[in-house]
């Protein structure tokens, strides 16, 4: 591992160490009880199964999500759309899991397809105006997310809604179309399987083809890519189709995990969250699944500590928001990062020499 790399992951440690012990300052500050308050947001998500299942059931769509967005941050896009693709690819998936009959496997094998093709069409959209026309894929990306959330609501409120229910849900999924429980006690589902192959094969692509060779070299310095013969419209293109089927996958994993019905009344922030994620992961793939599970771990501590004791939820987006800002903080110990560079660059010299 170079110098470079090791930097930055102990950048990344140095954030997440930072953030909690502002959780512990957080948490001195509002609790009557601060160590039992601290005990439990540490130790509590630990200690029985159940909350082993909820850290997980939290950190699959983070997976989707962050994989997705470590894509588009590989080629040096700063893509908000997943936050559309999760909502538009349940409505559309929905669709299938209410009124389609097919066997067990089939069912949600045909809902995935179709919320990855709904992803992948709602991706192109800025996909193709960045690559074709120089549009900034972040500003055309959010009025997306607006776009696809007005089609969504409307196919909720007008095809999908079940009148015999007082809320905004609709239809009850055909049981087939359900992702089976894989760990007794939790609602842990085959979701959680199928993150994990997706951040396998994202790793594969990134490091072991010529495709994802050409996305790294695009994220790196676009013009050298352009002079090496590196269709760099292209590379465009096909990350955000790929961004856009794996978070596809995962707003369908989700909805057919853990709902009987498509419930979301708005957009439900995994896409906002993936960007912090593939910070945490500085992109790699495997780092992403690592990251979803810290975040998670995170989210059920706070959550145990506001119900056992007397700490605001609320705690948890001030430590999210301040990972953000310290990872994304170019000169954080910006002098370690310089002083290792120049070690090895004098190490290199100094074999070169003997």
């Amino acid at each position: 591992m170079n110098r470079e790399k090791s930097f930055n992951i102990i950048r990344t440690l140095f954030s997440m160490v930072a953030a909690i012990l502002v959780a512990f300052i957080i948490i001195v500050m509002v609790s009557k009880n601060p160590f039992e308050s601290i005990q439990i947001f540490l130790l509590k998500p630990l200690t029985s199964k159940r909350y082993i299942g909820n850290i997980i059931e939290a950190a699959i769509p983070l997976i989707f999500s962050g994989l997705s967005i470590s894509l588009l941050f590989r080629t040096g896009l700063f893509n908000l759309g997943g936050e559309g693709v999760f909502y538009f690819s349940g409505i559309i998936g929905s669709i299938l899991a209410i009124w389609l009959k097919l066997p067990p496997i089939l069912l949600p094998l045909a809902c995935f397809t179709a919320s990855a093709i709904a992803g992948t069409a709602v991706m192109l959209v800025p996909g193709i105006l960045r690559a074709k026309y120089n549009a900034n894929e972040m500003v055309t990306s959010l009025m997306m997310n607006s776009i696809v959330l007005g089609i969504g609501s409307y196919i909720l409120n007008n095809i999908l809604r079940d009148p015999s229910v007082a809320n905004l849900v609709s239809y009850k999924y055909n049981s087939d179309a359900l992702l089976p429980v894989i760990l007794k006690g939790t609602r842990v589902h085959a979701g959680f399987l199928i993150a994990l192959l997706c951040a396998a094969l994202v790793y594969v692509y990134i490091y072991k083809t010529r495709s994802g060779y050409e996305i790294r070299v695009t994220g790196t310095n676009p013009k050298f890519a352009q002079y090496s013969g590196i269709n760099v419209t292209k590379v465009i293109i096909m990350v955000h189709v790929l961004a856009g089927a794996i978070a596809g996958v995962g707003g369908m994993v989700e909805c057919l995990g853990l709902h009987r019905r498509f419930e979301w009344t708005g957009l439900p922030g995994y896409g906002f969250d993936g960007c912090m994620i593939a910070m945490l992961a500085n992109n790699n793939p495997f780092g992403v699944v690592g990251a979803s599970l810290f975040v998670g771990y995170l989210r059920v501590g706070a959550d145990l500590v506001n119900r056992s004791a007397d700490v605001p939820t609320e705690m948890i987006a001030i430590l999210q928001s301040l990972i953000i800002l310290l990872i994304s903080a170019e000169k954080l110990l910006k002098k370690y990062r310089q002083r290792w560079i120049e070690k090895d660059v004098k190490e290199v010299n100094h074999e070169v020499a003997s």
